[in-house]
């Protein structure tokens, strides 16, 4: 995560963001018609336990444990958000375009939606394969967007300074659920 040049404020603690993601998973299931497949994408690294949670969740309430889930590779920052890649940098994942996109329905899950572009490149990129619905879900939205994407559910919404950084800590990349604001010291 970020250098521990700052200062570090917890947000959210692993109890608040249970009951932020059962919330989500309620949105969720209203959003997907029953009677129509769903398969979840996660968007490596922090989306893809997310998604797994969101999973678990989404078996009890639709009934059915066989929502299959799909890892996707995408990456356009650092955690520090220290720009990686000038194009955002996505890993197709071949299972993906083997799935009847047309009836299914694709639940793509990520930790933080910041500017849009690893969104939208994913969003994109399904459409591309054929997906007839995608559907986005997001643990943290900085309000910041500057694509022309947004999540159609959204765990929280987070207003802080632009020089901040929102740490996702997501088991099993770190030990405790958490969401905390770092803070450049000036």
């Amino acid at each position: 995560m970020a250098a521990d040049n700052g200062q570090r404020f917890c947000l959210y603690s692993a109890t608040e963001l249970e009951a932020v993601l059962d919330e989500m998973a309620h949105r969720a299931n209203a959003l997907v018609r029953a009677d129509k497949p769903l398969a979840l994408v996660g968007i490596l690294r922090r989306g893809e336990p997310l998604a797994r949670m969101l999973q678990a969740r989404l078996a009890i309430l639709r009934e059915q444990a066989d929502t299959p889930l799909y890892p996707l590779k995408v990456k356009r920052y650092a955690d520090n958000l220290e720009l990686l890649h000038a194009e955002t940098a996505l890993e197709e994942n071949p299972a993906l375009a083997g799935l009847d996109l047309k009836n299914t329905t694709l639940l793509v899950v990520d930790d933080v939606l910041y500017q849009g572009h690893s969104l939208l490149r994913t969003c994109a990129w399904l459409a591309r394969l054929g997906a007839q619905e995608v559907r986005t879900a997001v643990l943290v939205d900085r309000c910041v967007g500057t694509q022309p994407v947004h999540a159609d559910i959204t765990g929280i919404r987070l207003q802080v300074a632009a020089s901040d950084v929102i740490e996702c800590n997501v088991p099993p990349y770190e030990a405790d659920f958490r969401v905390d604001v770092w803070r450049r010291l000036p």
